[in-house]
């Protein structure tokens, strides 16, 4: 059996099996390298569990895929940004107390319940805040 084995076992093979161990191996600490550098940018924490996780062969790396964040740190935090820019572009609008649908600023009534949202100027007839004691377009006293 050993004589079989060596003559099976040729230089050519030999290297060959060699080159197929160092690139499973270079797959393997590969893998651990993309775990680590992606958790780190998906802001998975903490980074170290990762790391110990994807030292486990295949199973390990295929627990980091399945578990890790869906997406990056910085695509949330673009997200963020975004969500608070809608926000500050909504403000600028009203809401009708009696539907809740937005309006804009200088809506007398709701285009959705035809409700009269703001006053209206007796002179220049534009829209007022129901506070306001004189209109700043035009100086017209508001009783």
């Amino acid at each position: 059996m050993g004589e079989l084995f060596r003559q099976l076992l040729t230089p050519e093979i030999t290297m060959v099996l060699i080159l197929m161990v160092v690139c499973v191996v270079s797959v393997y600490l590969l893998s651990i390298v993309y775990v680590i550098r992606d958790s780190a940018r998906r802001g998975a924490e903490p980074r170290a569990v990762w790391a110990l996780i994807s030292v486990v062969p295949i199973v390990g790396l295929l627990a980091y895929v399945i578990l890790r964040p869906s997406s990056y740190l910085i695509d949330r935090e673009e997200q963020d940004l975004d969500i608070a820019l809608r926000e500050h572009q909504l403000s600028h609008y009203g809401i009708c107390p009696k539907c809740g649908s937005p309006i804009d600023r200088d809506f007398v009534v709701c285009p959705m319940c035809n409700t009269q949202v703001r006053n209206v100027c007796p002179t220049c007839h534009r829209p007022l805040n129901a506070d306001w004691k004189v209109c700043p377009y035009c100086r017209t006293h508001i009783q």
